[in-house]
């Protein structure tokens, strides 16, 4: 969860959303300037932030409530989140992020959050995303350890939800398999703490937490989702240029998953 807090006041003596003052700087968040204040994080609104806190509200009424909690806007229409207290890793991810704990933790959250989404009233929303059929449920469409919250080295959270929109479910767990599995080629300056003999079972092992989708299914999903991410990313690149070599990535791992299917399943 990220947001905003406490702002500067420009000359007229108004709130002024471009110098914030008072609260602490989260990690992550590159383009709303995440800040806590207290138990709350702000940060910028949008379009889709009221669709977003009705998602939100949605989760914790059906029992997920390792989810921010909407909490309105503050004075400057910034939107206020509660803080999930806890450690958010940044890559390189610690050790402990590569465990089997963590990745059937992740694997089953995110079906929570999914099955969670399947009554979700959509109409009159608006989505930060495009919606993508079919739209079998609402995806986070950006599920990756860098937006889990750990406590003693356990999944206790998910944040940055504004992401979501409509979709199937293999899109959001084919997305964190890449991450967390992980299906990213191998070279020799990206430091993967997992050698690539044991991505098949950890890709199995990840499918059999989530159920109901198969490795075939997750696998054949990737490159695309890479492809799609790979052109946002440029288009935000042209505001942050540091993302450009992100998407040369995300282009390079898709055509490596798409050359190495049996090695990726497990294949003889």
């Amino acid at each position: 969860m990220t947001c905003r807090g406490q702002l500067g006041r420009n000359r007229s003596g108004e709130a002024d959303p471009a110098e914030p003052v008072a609260g602490e700087p989260l990690v992550g968040g590159n383009s709303n300037a995440p800040v806590r204040v207290g138990d709350t994080v702000h940060r910028v609104a949008g379009p889709w932030t009221p669709t977003v806190h009705a998602l939100l509200r949605h989760l914790h009424e059906r029992g997920v409530a390792w989810v921010p909690e909407p909490l309105g806007l503050d004075d400057v229409g910034r939107e206020v989140l509660s803080f999930l207290p806890g450690e958010v890793p940044r890559d390189p991810f610690p050790p402990y992020v590569w465990t089997d704990a963590v990745l059937v933790d992740a694997g089953q959250a995110l079906r929570v959050f999914h099955d969670a989404t399947r009554d979700f009233a959509r109409e009159g929303s608006g989505w930060q995303q495009p919606v993508h059929t079919p739209t079998e449920v609402v995806c986070h469409n950006d599920f990756a350890p860098y937006n889990f919250v750990f406590n003693d080295e356990r999944l206790t959270g998910v944040i940055d939800v504004d992401m979501a929109s409509p979709g199937p479910r293999v899109r959001d767990l084919c997305y964190l398999a890449y991450r967390l599995v992980p299906l990213m080629a191998p070279t020799n300056s990206d430091g993967l703490p997992l050698p690539l003999e044991q991505r098949a079972a950890r890709l199995r092992r990840l499918c059999d937490s989530y159920g109901e989708l198969t490795p075939h299914a997750v696998l054949a999903a990737v490159p695309e989702r890479l492809r799609e991410l790979a052109r946002y990313t440029d288009a935000r690149a042209t505001v942050l240029p540091e993302l450009a070599e992100h998407a040369v990535r995300y282009r390079a791992d898709a055509d490596w998953v798409e050359r190495n299917p049996g090695r990726l399943l497990g294949a003889a």
